[in-house]
């Protein structure tokens, strides 16, 4: 009985010693979640006043505890901070992990390290499945709608109605201002917008403004002669109130394709103030060619291209678990669900049962091993095994004995 006691006793060391032995290995693994032998004392059945007969496995806890965030300077790093797990298709299969080391595929698909392709969102919703990044050149975009707010300046000249406006005049108009205009194939063309104060027809009442355009190709060459785009009416405490939507057909004869710009000059006020283009947007661009992928603290993918524009390729999602310490530990950082951790609720970071997690891009989790502790419990471990080694040795040798009597 002294020989099994003691053989238990060995038995649940060298599992301590295991465990610990594998905690010490993973120091350094991105992630990684330490773990704890749990025993259980055994006594005979049905046997009272009687002393224990060894020991055994209870289980393997996990230390679900978050661990230290580490700068890596790689975009496309991710550390969850806060609950959940990265989902993966692993081979076919879907899994779990913390570690949110990522890069680009040859497909430019989003990835592991060991190449299991990470899932998401895409920009607009719908299923969950693998992300893809166009690394590619973005085509241009012509310019349909220019926005423009301006500030109008009521010190400025009034233009009587009988001067007749020149472009090569500068008295015959107030200000001056442009805008790009892309064309079809990507030409950084431009509008020149010269803005003329009438004076009122009654003296004392708001003026209006006359917007006289004149399209430009990139190279400064004037597109057919400046006409009249609009006039932008005023109420008496300077909001705009009419003439802030025309449009204006434009044939560059570049090559492209011709453009019917929308202008929209909403937020325009008439004040007694400087002169200046308060707002200005553009929905056209150049073409451009890929610059970086990185990942926001919601879990977006955000890439960037040279022309200056921004993707949106979708958003990662996150898993949890009813009990997490019920996955079943994988080879490669990975999690398998399993029938004690229940099945997965998914959401995207920010929301659901991830409401409180946020994603930290440029930086990984740490392992949450703590060295020092684990170097206390081997020496507690090895204490033991030689304890019982010793118990087993002295068994043996009162067996000889015995035998020799």
């Amino acid at each position: 009985m002294t020989l099994q006691t003691a053989l238990s006793g060995l038995l649940g060391a060298q599992t301590g010693l295991n465990t610990v032995s594998n905690d010490l290995a993973n120091a350094s693994t991105t992630a990684f979640k330490s773990q704890t032998s749990l025993f259980e004392d055994v006594y005979p059945a049905d046997a009272g006043n009687t002393p224990g007969i060894g020991t055994a496995t209870e289980g393997i806890s996990s230390d679900l505890t978050q661990g230290n965030l580490t700068a890596t300077g790689n975009p496309l790093d991710a550390a969850i901070q806060g609950n959940g797990y990265f989902l993966v298709s692993n081979a076919g299969t879907q899994q779990y992990t913390r570690d949110g080391a990522f890069q680009l595929g040859s497909n430019g698909q989003l990835e592991t390290i060991n190449k299991a392709s990470v899932l998401g969102y895409g920009a607009t919703g719908g299923t969950l499945g693998p992300i893809t990044v166009n690394t590619g050149a973005v085509p241009a975009q012509a310019s349909s709608t220019l926005g423009m707010s301006l500030n109008l300046n009521s010190g400025d000249a009034q233009i009587p109605s009988t001067t007749a406006f020149s472009e090569t005049d500068p008295t015959t108009y107030s200000e001056t201002t442009s805008v790009v205009s892309y064309d079809s194939l990507g030409n950084a063309n431009r509008v020149q917008l010269y803005l003329v104060q009438n004076q009122p027809a009654v003296a004392g009442t708001t003026p209006t403004w006359t917007v006289y355009a004149q399209p430009q190709l990139a190279n400064g060459t004037d597109v057919g002669t400046a006409t009249t785009l609009t006039t932008l009416g005023f109420s008496s405490a300077g909001a705009l109130t009419s003439g802030g939507t025309p449009t204006m057909p434009v044939s560059w004869g570049n090559g492209a394709a011709a453009s019917n710009l929308a202008f929209n000059f909403t937020g325009t006020s008439f004040a007694a103030q400087s002169f200046g283009v308060a707002g200005l947007t553009n929905d056209g661009y150049a073409p451009g060619t890929y610059s970086g992928t990185s990942i926001n603290s919601s879990g977006n993918i955000i890439s960037t291209y040279t022309n200056g524009e921004t993707v949106n390729n979708g958003t990662l999602a996150l898993a949890n678990f009813i009990n997490p310490e019920g996955l079943t530990s994988e080879s490669g950082n990975l999690y398998s669900a399993s029938t004690t951790s229940g099945q997965p609720v998914v959401d995207a970071a920010g929301s659901g049962l991830a409401g409180s997690t946020t994603l930290s891009g440029g930086n990984l989790e740490s392992s949450n091993a703590s060295t020092s502790s684990l170097l206390v419990s081997l020496i507690q471990y090895q204490q033991a095994y030689q304890a019982n080694t010793s118990v087993i040795q002295t068994e043996q040798q009162d067996a000889q004995r015995l035998v020799q009597i």
